[in-house]
């Protein structure tokens, strides 16, 4: 078995207790978001990519208290103390964290960052919001809600704001944000779907359509 598979079986089983907004579709998503990337970027190293994104959300803040989960898994994998500890920074740099994302050093790190953010927004990207949302009790939207522009990581995940709000905290800042030309022409169409929608979602909730 090899060291991929063996890592997709193992966290399969942690993404299969998520809400629909952080599931194993999410991450075989920014699978083929990756897997898109890294045929423009050849000299990625394609395991190291392919381990991060599997392992990006297991002790995602939102979900665990610590990096246990994390942790086991990957001492239960066959690869080199190096590639651990590169693996440990890309995930480390993937999370927005209100805006407060820690620097992308590597292709590999880069890769998988825009694959996430391109599974956050879009179609795909509204549907997790709400998904996310709903899970949380949130409101769809909040007129009297003001979205924050300067915040600190732990001030974004402590307010339980409406999910629209949530477009303009961050889902419509992502397609400025990403990191590699692959990454940004991917993210155009879909940044302009979610400009799209929140028009149309304007229209129905004051009456106009």
């Amino acid at each position: 078995m090899s060291v991929i598979v063996k890592c997709k079986e193992l966290v399969q089983q942690i993404y299969e207790q998520m809400d629909a907004s952080h599931d194993f579709q999410h991450i075989e998503r920014v699978m083929m978001n990756a897997e898109a990337i890294l045929q423009t970027e050849r000299a990625a190293d394609a395991k190291i990519v392919k381990l991060a994104v599997y392992l990006h959300d297991v002790s995602d803040a939102k979900y665990a208290k610590d990096k246990s989960a994390q942790n086991a898994i990957l001492e239960q994998l066959s690869i080199t103390a190096t590639e651990r500890k590169h693996i440990e920074d890309i995930i480390e740099s993937v999370s927005f964290s209100g805006g407060n994302s820690l620097e992308a050093k590597t292709i590999e790190a880069k890769i998988v960052r825009d694959a996430d953010r391109l599974d956050a927004i879009g179609a795909v990207g509204i549907a997790r919001t709400f998904a996310y949302g709903g899970a949380k009790g949130r409101k769809l939207y909040d007129d009297a809600e003001q979205a924050r522009i300067h915040m600190t990581a732990d001030e974004y995940r402590a307010k339980s704001t409406a999910s629209v709000t949530h477009f303009y905290e961050k889902l419509l800042l992502l397609k400025d944000l990403m990191v590699t030309a692959k990454g940004r022409e991917m993210a155009d169409a879909r940044h302009r779907f979610m400009e799209q929608f929140l028009q149309q979602l304007t229209k129905e909730k004051n009456g106009d359509a």
